[in-house]
């Protein structure tokens, strides 16, 4: 029973690794998947080197990720560290995160999201930071409310606007909260 579950681990991994950048390798490693996930984990260091080289681009670091918001953050005139906090609530800086329901990359964009965004790599972080900033700025301009606008991206507009305020998840009240204890600490 073990080696049947293991096999379908493994191969839904081949399958997300399928939809990542072609010089991500994620079981080309003497270890474990899980060994590598949790050693990152535990490090939370995103760079090739902690990740047995394998699991991210070199041309990708925490700088480089800091860098881009900088940037993107005077573009859309959005704070440089609002942005930081949502990254860290969505992925924790890995431009490599999937969530179960579909979401990637830096700023945990949904395919539909990203596609009305022009987001043709949703792993590559320049595009990823962009698009969720323009959106997330679309957001903060609509609601003129930072706590409407985070409810709207963690939970969806359609969301906010049936309850007429945060809609009453768990998720999306503890999103808020991890967001703006972030912000203003």
């Amino acid at each position: 029973m073990t080696n049947i579950v293991n096999q379908i681990i493994e191969n839904k991994f081949r399958e997300i690794q399928s939809r990542l950048p072609a010089n991500i390798k994620i079981f080309n490693t003497d270890k474990p998947f899980t060994e590598v996930l949790n050693n990152a984990i535990e490090n939370q260091q995103y760079d090739s080197e902690n990740i047995n080289n394998n699991a991210l681009s070199k041309n990708t670091n925490l700088q480089q990720i800091n860098d881009l918001i900088q940037q993107t953050s005077q573009k859309y005139n959005v704070d440089a560290n609002l942005i930081r906090a949502v990254i860290k609530a969505e992925s924790n800086f890995n431009p490599f995160a999937v969530s179960s329901a579909g979401a990637m990359g830096l700023m945990q964009l949904m395919p539909s999201t990203a596609k009305e965004l022009d987001v043709a790599n949703p792993f590559d972080p320049s595009q990823n930071i962009d698009g969720g900033v323009r959106y997330l700025k679309n957001l903060l301009d609509t609601y003129h409310d930072i706590r409407l606008a985070l409810a709207a991206y963690n939970a969806g507009p359609q969301s906010v606007e049936k309850y007429q305020g945060i809609p009453p998840y768990q998720e999306t009240i503890n999103y808020i909260n991890k967001i703006l204890n972030d912000l203003y600490k």
